[in-house]
């Protein structure tokens, strides 16, 4: 496996940053979480509790934070729409100080840090797919932008600390991503159709239904994760992340229904602000650099998934 690091994951109660906590974990590595649980739960995370090699602190990365370590994944922001609107200042001065404060620490002693960025830089994009090199159609006044713009600035942090300082970074574009551990009520697509069905209510659609997006299921996104941390140093990306599979909206709510074994009615609702309405990875520079790309098809990983949810109905 190679030298045992000391890791810090931000953001370590979400769902991402719990699954990824957990495969470092089982690869020997030292692990902190730092959490301030304003979207992460500590349920996420409870099966660490009793490993030595796990520490959880709760710690909100907008004030500066200061502990040895090897690597840092820097997840922590608000990422569903509902909760990075809720308080807008708050989501751009999560991933605007909050990176300055990593990258700080990352300065400090010489770690390598990788930024969870998103496919969100891209906006509402007028190339399809998106390609790294494409440099995006944001609203950067719209009820989207904290989020958009916060990521955008984050990576232009993480490359001026690269330049200036010679910091070793790691820009990581996720798209689409589900799984277990996802917070039954956060907003997103997937959840929302599938907490929907197992309620037997209504799949409330935004929009006509032929807008697409690309999943990809959990496990194969923290791959991609670990692998680029892994990569040569001279890797620094940016680099998208997400399963190429392109599926409009109407047939995802399909699947949902026919995997939940529910045949409930889909109730179609106005799109919000600046929503995009085509969304699909561009992955060649992730098969070249990290020899990465997904293999959980879309109805196998909604298998995987359903049952999590399935806990919160009564």
């Amino acid at each position: 496996m190679g030298e045992i690091k000391r890791v810090l994951v931000t953001g370590g109660a979400g769902f991402l940053g719990s699954h990824l906590c957990g495969r470092l974990l089982d690869l020997g590595h030292s692990v902190i979480a730092l959490d301030n649980l304003y979207t992460g739960r500590h349920e996420n995370i409870k099966a660490f509790e009793k490993n030595k090699n796990f520490s959880f602190i709760e710690h909100d990365i907008i004030s500066p934070f200061d502990k040895p370590v090897d690597w840092i994944f820097n997840l922590a922001c608000p990422a569903s729409p509902p909760h990075y609107q809720k308080d807008p200042i708050f989501t751009t001065k999560t991933s605007v100080l909050g990176a300055i404060n990593m990258l700080d620490l990352a300065r400090k002693y010489d770690a390598v840090i990788l930024q969870a960025s998103t496919s969100e830089v891209y906006g509402d994009p007028l190339q399809h797919p998106q390609v790294e090199s494409y440099k995006g159609n944001v609203n950067p006044i719209g009820p989207r932008s904290c989020y958009d713009e916060g990521k955008r600035c984050a990576e232009s942090l993480f490359f001026d600390y690269h330049r200036q300082y010679k910091t070793a970074i790691k820009v990581a574009r996720i798209f689409n991503t589900y799984g277990p551990n996802m917070d039954p009520d956060d907003g997103r697509v997937v959840s929302n159709f599938i907490m929907s069905s197992l309620r037997n209510e209504p799949i409330t659609m935004y929009g006509d239904g032929t807008q697409t997006r690309s999943f990809c299921y959990v496990d194969n996104l923290i791959n991609g994760i670990i692998i680029m941390m892994m990569s040569d140093r001279t890797i620094t990306g940016p680099i998208n992340l997400g399963n190429p599979v392109e599926f409009d909206l109407n047939t995802l709510a399909s699947m949902v229904k026919e995997c939940t074994g529910k045949n409930v009615p889909i109730v179609y609702k106005p799109l919000p602000v600046d929503d995009p309405v085509k969304r699909r990875p561009d992955i060649s520079l992730a098969k070249k650099l990290l020899n990465w790309e997904p293999n959980i098809a879309l109805r196998e990983g909604l298998q995987r998934t359903i049952p999590y949810f399935a806990k919160f109905v009564p």
